[in-house]
């Protein structure tokens, strides 16, 4: 069994880190808040057609960068491989 490791492209954000990283998510929304920006929230995953239409249904991004699966109620859902899509389908 091998050792458990954090997922490729990942990391843990340690207490110094993670003090950082708010530091700079606090001065960005303070900033964009200065210029009448206001801060949203998607779902980490959504219906595949909230990602798959807006982008063609055929593309590498479909195809190779979408975790897709059904869920227990049958309904097709994806991870959120970016965040345009869910924005723009809100507005």
């Amino acid at each position: 069994m091998r050792p458990l490791q954090p997922v490729r492209g990942t990391q843990d954000l340690l207490p110094e880190a993670a003090r950082r990283h708010r530091q700079v998510s606090e001065t960005a929304r303070a900033t964009a808040g200065l210029y009448g920006f206001l801060e949203m929230a998607t779902p980490i995953f959504e219906f595949t057609e909230v990602f798959a239409r807006p982008i063609g249904e055929h593309t590498d991004i479909v195809a190779k960068e979408m975790y897709t699966f059904t869920d227990r109620g049958g309904e097709e859902v994806t991870l959120r491989p970016e965040n345009t899509a869910g924005v723009v389908n809100r507005r």
